[in-house]
């Protein structure tokens, strides 16, 4: 790993434990975050060591949006042509296109950027403190930004979505459980364990098998027709049915024993 001045990651085994590391700021984010996170992310596509991203905020909040305060101080970015609009809007796609799950582990506030980096991520695991909002309309920008338009709807419909960014209201822990935004709300305290459960599941399938679900979700979700979805299930399940993995995964099922997987 770079050394990394905004983020930490702590690795241990197959599992990356990703920390947005500005606690003084609520981990807000600054030019220098969003190069260290487009690195980072960039560097799974082709990482096979690790199978699943645990990402979180140090302190008392995951992440509280853009650094107004440091927006546009040394700053030479050049996202897409979109100069910094487009360097940070490029990190949810490496999120999105990276095949390991990312686990957010969710306290206090995630606002505006930070609320994207929770909706780009495949498990939400929230904390009881946790409240979330699309914080770009209270700026004088509209909510459609970093993904947000894209994400939330697919996940809690355009009903709630419409209302959440059209208000910049938050959504705290509670609702964000009942219309289905977050997988599960702990208290604060137990955040890591209970993503630690999730880490284990994951860790006990098999590493393709793994990577192509997460793949072919992401296909799913935008297919132009049940076929297309089966063609994408077709294939990824001919990938899997060639390797020593399914075999070692079937033999394990007859024997009631756990399977040891190699990837191969």
């Amino acid at each position: 790993m770079h050394d990394y001045k905004t983020i930490s990651v702590e690795v241990r085994g197959g599992v990356h434990y990703l920390t947005l590391n500005r606690p003084d700021m609520l981990n807000a984010i600054n030019t220098e975050m969003v190069g260290e996170l487009s690195d980072y992310f960039g560097g799974l596509f082709h990482n096979r060591d690790c199978r699943v991203v645990v990402m979180k905020g140090a302190g008392r909040a995951f992440c509280a949006g853009l650094d107004i305060k440091a927006r546009g101080e040394n700053e030479t970015p050049f996202g897409g042509g979109f100069g910094f609009q487009g360097y940070l809007a490029d990190v949810y796609i490496k999120m999105r296109r990276c095949p390991q799950p990312i686990i957010s582990l969710i306290q206090g506030a995630a606002c505006g950027g930070g609320f994207a980096f929770a909706l780009a991520s495949d498990i939400r695991i929230g904390g009881e403190s946790m409240k979330m909002n699309a914080a770009f309309i209270k700026l004088g920008l509209s909510a459609c930004d970093m993904g947000v338009s894209y994400f939330l709807p697919r996940l809690v419909g355009v009903t709630i979505a419409s209302e959440l960014m059209m208000t910049g209201r938050f959504i705290h822990a509670d609702r964000a459980l009942a219309v289905g935004l977050v997988n599960q709300i702990v208290p604060d305290a137990e955040l890591d364990s209970a993503g630690e459960i999730f880490v284990e599941e994951m860790m006990a399938t098999s590493p393709m098998g793994l990577r192509l679900t997460k793949e072919g979700l992401n296909m799913a979700v935008d297919a132009a027709s049940l076929e297309a979805a089966m063609a994408i299930e077709n294939r990824n399940q001919v990938l899997c049915a060639g390797t020593e993995d399914v075999k070692e995964g079937m033999q394990a099922f007859i024997e009631k024993r756990k399977p040891v997987y190699k990837d191969a």
